[in-house]
């Protein structure tokens, strides 16, 4: 048996058996984090915009609420929805004209009612989004791009849109790849995207701010985003999935990517397959 002086010893050795445990932990803790929060750090070099809804893949579809979820998780800068309206003048996130390749039913957005469109379910069980559904997602969490797939020049449209940016506390950084008919309506109101030329044209104009205007292109040169930097205008890369062709559309995609890098881009709007391209 232990006799009081060898309890007291043997109690102490396992004492410091589990500070030594707890400081390993500790120290393995730290290594695991410093590890995850490089990881983090390098993709937040560049600040990404989710195209086609959020991350698309084979398990979410684009514009779909899960789409949505999964670049919230990874930490997005913003989202790009596409906007359409329906028969009824619902505004909904949908980026075909058509439903014939989300479920085989070859009508138009626009000549449905939200009632019918909203019992829509495919075999992954995609559903079609409200854009306010949308938005009340991202407050707090996503900035939103929106591609305006709207025809015309609706004003009431465009001020029920500019409502719910504002509702949602999404209004002031908004971001829309616009049409020529609403270019007018939205100018001063949400930046727009332009090519230099459109910026360098847009520059004579009485009411010019660089703030009403992002440059966003897949072929920005280094004297392009210079150009941009100094009149302080927001310049966004795109890399999308629809402008490689052939097997090796990743080693495109990189060369490209490489190419705006080199340019100086911080920003870029992706297809998420391309995500790993700006983690190092």
């Amino acid at each position: 048996m232990y006799g009081r002086k060898n309890i007291t010893t043997l109690t102490q050795r396992l004492k410091y058996c589990d500070v030594k445990k707890y400081i390993v932990s500790i120290l393995l803790s730290c290594l695991l984090l410093t590890g995850i929060s490089s990881l983090a750090q390098s993709a937040k070099n560049f600040r990404l915009i989710a195209h086609r809804g959020g991350i698309v893949d084979s398990t979410a579809e684009q514009n779909s609420l899960q789409a949505l979820t999964k670049a919230i998780e990874k930490g997005y800068w913003m989202v790009e929805i596409d906007l359409r309206m329906t028969k009824d003048g619902v505004l909904v996130t949908h980026h075909d004209k058509t439903f014939k390749n989300s479920f085989g039913l070859d009508a138009a957005v626009s000549s449905m009612t939200w009632e019918a469109i909203s019992k829509l379910h495919n075999a992954n069980g995609y559903r079609v989004l409200k854009l306010e559904e949308v938005l009340q997602n991202c407050k707090g969490k996503l900035g939103v791009m929106i591609d305006n797939k709207l025809n015309g020049n609706d004003t009431a449209v465009w001020m029920r849109l500019i409502s719910l940016l504002k509702k949602y506390n999404l209004y002031s950084n908004a971001l829309m790849i616009g049409t020529d008919e609403s270019t007018e309506f939205f100018t001063g109101k949400i930046k727009l995207s332009c090519t230099r030329q459109q910026l360098e044209d847009n520059m004579r104009r009485p009411d010019y701010k660089s703030s009403n205007y992002y440059l966003f292109s897949d072929s920005i040169s280094k004297d392009d985003n210079d150009w941009a930097s100094r009149h302080k205008i927001l310049v966004i890369g795109v890399i999308n999935a629809w402008a490689f062709h052939g097997m090796d559309t990743i080693s495109q995609a990189k060369a490209q990517v490489e190419r705006l890098k080199a340019a100086g881009v911080k920003h870029f709007q992706i297809d998420a397959e391309y995500e790993s391209l700006f983690v190092h």
